[in-house]
C-alpha cells in the first residue's frame, strides 16, 4: 500500500520560520516535521510515499532524496500552480492506481495507521477520514457521523453556535483510486470542501474513523512551540536523537555543558552544542545542532534552530529563533516573540512580546524593539567595519566566507602579485588564514607566510618585500570568540575605504578572478623576518646609548605573538629583563586579567626596583606603561609622557595627535614651536595615516604609538625602544617626568543614537555652536572657556560620543552629561 504525503504547502501562519523554508522542514525537535511523519509510516508497514510538492520543493526533495536513506521509497509530484489538497493528490494520480492513504507532512501525531486501514477495509468503503476529538473545534472542520461511523454530514470552520460535535478531520485518509472521479482538473479542489460532500451527496460510502493516539495540526506559531513542549513530556510517541542524560534532558552527540552550568529540563540538546559556564536551560528548551550560549544566560521554554549563536548574559523566554541568529551579550527576549533565519541581535537589546522579525534584518544594540520587523532592515550594507572585518570565528566568519572575500580582495591585485599572511597563535586564526590563503591562490596570487607574528612586524614584512599587500588573522582583543581580518596595502597600512568598497562590490557581485591551474599562486615561508625586522628597527635608535644606561625592565607579552619578536630585540639592548606571559598561547591570553596582570607587573617592579614596566598587547601595537614607582600610567598619561620625551630630545618634531589630546600637551607643542597635526579616530583613509618624512611621532588615545622612520603604523615593540631611548637621551626617569605633568581631568559620556538620527544630532549641534570656536575634523570640537568638548557621533554601533576636558573631574562630569541630556532631547 502506498502512502501519500501533502508537502506543497506555504505555512503562511507560521511566518517568518517559514519565510525562506518550506513548512514539512521546519525542525521539530531537531527534525523536519515530515520527517517525523515519514517515521511513522514507515513503523506502520508503508514502503511506498508519493510527496505532493509545491512552495520551495527543492529543499524537500534535496534533503529526503529517493527515500533509501530512510528505509523507503520516495517520488515527487511537482504543483506548477496551486491546485488545492484533492487537486495536488490529483496530480499524483499515474502513481496511485490501488487503494492508498494521505497524510499532511506538518502535522504531529503518532495515531495507528494501521487501524484506520483496517477499518476502511471492513467497511467497504470508498473513503474513510480519520476522526479526533478535540476540546476547541472552531478551527477545524467538524464531521458529524452515525453510529456505524458512515458519515452525515461536513461542516467547515463552525461558530460555537453551529458545533453540534468535537470530532473534526486530522487530514489523515484512506481512498481508493475512484476518488479521482470527484476531482475535476484544472482548478484547485479541497477535499473537505469539494470531494467529501460530493462522495457524500452521491450516496457513495464514507465513513469517519474515531481514533486514539496524539494530533496536533501545527498551523500556528503556539502551536508550534506546544507541540515540542508535548514531545519533551514524553506525551506523542516520536524518536528524539541523542542519549538521556537524566530523565528528561536528551543530549546530542558532540555536545559540552560547562560543569557550572544548570541543565532544569526536560530539554534537548542537539548535536555540537555549546552551554557555557553559569548558563540556565530551563524547563521546555529545545536546542538545535551547533547552538551555542554564553556564560550567564537564561533559555525558558524556547526552540532555537540550528547554528545559531547566543551571547553572554541573554535571557529568552517563549521564543523560537531561526536558524544561524545572531544575539550579542545582554539582550533580553520576551515570550512570543519569533524571529526568522540569519537574524543579527546588536548587545543590550530589548524585544518585546510578540514581536516577529523577518530573516536576515539586523537590529542596532541597544534599541528596544516594540513592533514586528517585516520588510524593513537596518542590515549592515558593508562588510568592513573600523578595524578590518569582525565577527564570531567559524560562525559569521566561517571558511567558506573568507575564501570568498579573499577571492575578492586578491582579485583587486595583478595576476601574480605577492602579499604577507600572518596569524596569532590561536586555532580559529590559524585554520581561517589557510582559508585565506586557499582565496589568494585560487585569484593566482602567491602568500609568502609569516606563520605567527605580530600586527607591525606583518607590516614591515609587506614593506621590505616590496609585496603588493598583506593580512592578519587575529582573535579580537575584547571578545576571544571573535576574528579579526585586517588588510594591509602595499605600504603595509590598513587598506583605504575607497579599497574595502571595492573588495565589497566584487564579493556581493561574485565577480572574482579564477585563473587556469598553471597560474594558481604559491605558498612560500619567510626566513629570518624577525632578524630582519629587528635589524631595521635598532637601526633607527642609538643602541649605545641605551645599552649603556643599563635599563632594568619589567615586561608582559600578554601570552601574545610579542613574544617572537621581543628576545630578539632585547638581546641588543642590554638591559636587564624580568619577563611575565612570556610565550605565545591563546587559551591563557583570553582568560587573562588585566587588572590582575597590571599590578602584578607593578609589584615586580617596585620590587626589583626596575626604571620601568610595560605590557604589550597580543597583537603587539599598543602599550601599556608602568613608571618606576609602579604607577600605571593611564593612556591620557602615556600620551603626554612620550610626547613630552619627542619634544625634549626630538629636532623641532612634527607630531600627529587624537583630538581628545589634552590641552596642556598642546601648549607643551606650541612653546615647543611644533604645530601638531590631528589624527582621526575612525578613519582608514591613507591620507589620515602618518608618513614616515613628514611625521616623527603619531598617538592615538588607547595606548598606541607610531614612529613612521620606521613603519609609518601602531607598534608597541618600536614604541618601547623609543621609549628606552628617550630615556637615556633624556638622563632622567620616568617617575620625574611623570610628576611634571599637569592633572588632565577628560570624561567621557556615549548616547545611544539611531544611525539616521546621527546627521541630524551633528547638524543641530553645529547650528547651536554656529558662534562659538569649533573644530570640524572629526566631529566636532567646540573649544570652552575651560577646556573642550568633542562630540563624535560612531560609524558602526547606534552610539554618540562626547569626550570632555576641564580643570576638574566634577566639572567635566557635569558638562558631559548636560551634553548628554541635550543629545537625547535632540532625539525625542
Amino acid at each position: 500500500m502506498k502512502a501519500v504525503i501533502m508537502a506543497g504547502g506555504e505555512g503562511t501562519r507560521l511566518r517568518p520560520l517559514t519565510s525562506n523554508t518550506p513548512k514539512p522542514m521546519l525542525p521539530m525537535a531537531n527534525k523536519p516535521m515530515m520527517e517525523h511523519v515519514i517515521s511513522l509510516l514507515r513503523r506502520h508497514g508503508f514502503e511506498e510515499i508519493v510527496v505532493t510538492v509545491a512552495f520551495m520543493a527543492n529543499a524537500i526533495r534535496t534533503y529526503f532524496g529517493d527515500g533509501s536513506e530512510f528505509g523507503l521509497s520516495m517520488v515527487y509530484a511537482t504543483e506548477e500552480s496551486p491546485l488545492g489538497t484533492a487537486g495536488s493528490v490529483l496530480n499524483a494520480a499515474e502513481q496511485l492506481t490501488e487503494r492508498f492513504l494521505v497524510i499532511s507532512g506538518d502535522v504531529l501525531t503518532d495515531i495507528d495507521l494501521a487501524q484506520i486501514v483496517k477499518f476502511h477495509d471492513d467497511k467497504g468503503a470508498l473513503c474513510t477520514i480519520a476522526l479526533k476529538s478535540v476540546d476547541n473545534p472552531l478551527e477545524f472542520g467538524i464531521v458529524i457521523t452515525r453510529e456505524d461511523g458512515s458519515i452525515e454530514r461536513f461542516l467547515e470552520k463552525p461558530t460555537w453556535g453551529q458545533v453540534f460535535s468535537d470530532t473534526i478531520n486530522t487530514g489523515i485518509y484512506v481512498l481508493e483510486p475512484e476518488i479521482f472521479d470527484f476531482i475535476e482538473q484544472g482548478r484547485p479542489v479541497d477535499f473537505a470542501g469539494d470531494v467529501f460532500p460530493a462522495v457524500l451527496e452521491a450516496g457513495r460510502p464514507i465513513y469517519g474513523d474515531i481514533v486514539d493516539g496524539y494530533w496536533e495540526d501545527v498551523g500556528t506559531l503556539d502551536a508550534y512551540l506546544k507541540s515540542h513542549e508535548d514531545i519533551l513530556d514524553q506525551k506523542v510517541n516520536v524518536h528524539l536523537d541523542g542519549f538521556p542524560l537524566r530523565p528528561g534532558i536528551w543530549l546530542g552527540k558532540g555536545a559540552e555543558v560547562d560543569p557550572d552550568a544548570h541543565l532544569e529540563g526536560p530539554a534537548i540538546l542537539g548535536d555540537n552544542c555549546r552551554i557555557g559556564a553559569g548558563a540556565r536551560i530551563g524547563r521546555y528548551c529545545t536546542l538545535g545542532t551547533n547552538v551555542r550560549t554564553g556564560n550567564d544566560t537564561s533559555i525558558e521554554r524556547s526552540v532555537v534552530h540550528d547554528n545559531s549563536y547566543i551571547g553572554n548574559n541573554c535571557k529568552i523566554e517563549g521564543a523560537v529563533l531561526g536558524k544561524a541568529c545572531d544575539i550579542r551579550q545582554a539582550t533580553r527576549i520576551e515570550n512570543g516573540v519569533v524571529m526568522g533565519e540569519g537574524c543579527a541581535i546588536g548587545r543590550g537589546t530589548i524585544i518585546r512580546s510578540g514581536v516577529k522579525i523577518y530573516p536576515y534584518k539586523t537590529v542596532e544594540q541597544g534599541a528596544i524593539v516594540n513592533s514586528s520587523i517585516v520588510w524593513e532592515t537596518r542590515g549592515s550594507r558593508t562588510i568592513f567595519g573600523r578595524n578590518g572585518v569582525t565577527g564570531l570565528a567559524n560562525v559569521d566568519i566561517s571558511p567558506e566566507f573568507v575564501v570568498r572575500l579573499f577571492m575578492a580582495w586578491a582579485s583587486t591585485l595583478d595576476k601574480g602579485s605577492r602579499i604577507t599572511a600572518s596569524r596569532d597563535t590561536s586555532r580559529a586564526a590559524r585554520v581561517l588564514k589557510r582559508a585565506a590563503m586557499v582565496g589568494c591562490n585560487a585569484a593566482g596570487v602567491t602568500v609568502d607566510d609569516l606563520e605567527v607574528a605580530t600586527v607591525p612586524a606583518t607590516r614591515f614584512m609587506v614593506r621590505s618585500a616590496s609585496n603588493q599587500g598583506g593580512f592578519t588573522v587575529r582573535l579580537a582583543d575584547d571578545d576571544r570568540h571573535s576574528i579579526v581580518l585586517r588588510f594591509f596595502d602595499e605600504n603595509g597600512r590598513d587598506v583605504d575605504e575607497s579599497m574595502q568598497r571595492k573588495v565589497e562590490r566584487l564579493y556581493h557581485r561574485e565577480d572574482f578572478r579564477r585563473v587556469p591551474a598553471p597560474e594558481i599562486g604559491d605558498i612560500s615561508f619567510v626566513s629570518r623576518a624577525i632578524e630582519q625586522y629587528t635589524a631595521e628597527l635598532l637601526d633607527t635608535v642609538d643602541i649605545q646609548a641605551i645599552a649603556s644606561a643599563g635599563f632594568k625592565l619589567v615586561l608582559d607579552y600578554s601570552f601574545g605573538t610579542a613574544s617572537f619578536v621581543m628576545p630578539n630585540v632585547l638581546a641588543k639592548l642590554g638591559a636587564d629583563v624580568l619577563v611575565s606571559n612570556p610565550y605565545g598561547a591563546t587559551a591563557p591570553a583570553g582568560s587573562t586579567d588585566r587588572w590582575a596582570a597590571l599590578k602584578r607587573v607593578s609589584d615586580l617592579v617596585t620590587a626589583s626596583g626596575a626604571h620601568l614596566g610595560a605590557i604589550i598587547d597580543p597583537g603587539g601595537e599598543q602599550l601599556v606603561i608602568i613608571d618606576d614607582s609602579g604607577a600605571v600610567l593611564s593612556e591620557t598619561q602615556s600620551l603626554m609622557v612620550m610626547l613630552d620625551l619627542v619634544l625634549k630630545t626630538g629636532d623641532r618634531p612634527q607630531v600627529m595627535l587624537p583630538l581628545s589630546t589634552p590641552a596642556s600637551a598642546l601648549a607643551s607643542c606650541k612653546q615647543a614651536g611644533v604645530d601638531p597635526k590631528w589624527m582621526k579616530l575612525y578613519s582608514n583613509s591613507s591620507s589620515d595615516a602618518p608618513e614616515a618624512g613628514k611625521i616623527t611621532f603619531a598617538a592615538n588615545h588607547s595606548n598606541a604609538y607610531a614612529f613612521p622612520g620606521f613603519i609609518p603604523a601602531y607598534d608597541a615593540v618600536c614604541s618601547l625602544v623609543n621609549l628606552l631611548a628617550m630615556l637615556a637621551a633624556s638622563r632622567t626617569s620616568l617617575s620625574r617626568i611623570v610628576s611634571g605633568i599637569p592633572d588632565v581631568h577628560i570624561v567621557h559620556e556615549e548616547v545611544i543614537t539611531p544611525s539616521d538620527h546621527k546627521g541630524t544630532i551633528m547638524r543641530l549641534l553645529i547650528e547651536q555652536t554656529a558662534e562659538r570656536d569649533v573644530t570640524l575634523i572629526e566631529g566636532i570640537k567646540i573649544i570652552e572657556d575651560t577646556g573642550w568638548t568633542w562630540v563624535l557621533p560612531d560609524p558602526e554601533e547606534p552610539l554618540t560620543h562626547v569626550w570632555v576636558e576641564a580643570p576638574t573631574h566634577t566639572e567635566a562630569r557635569t558638562r558631559a552629561q548636560q551634553y548628554a541630556v541635550r543629545i537625547r532631547q535632540m532625539l525625542r
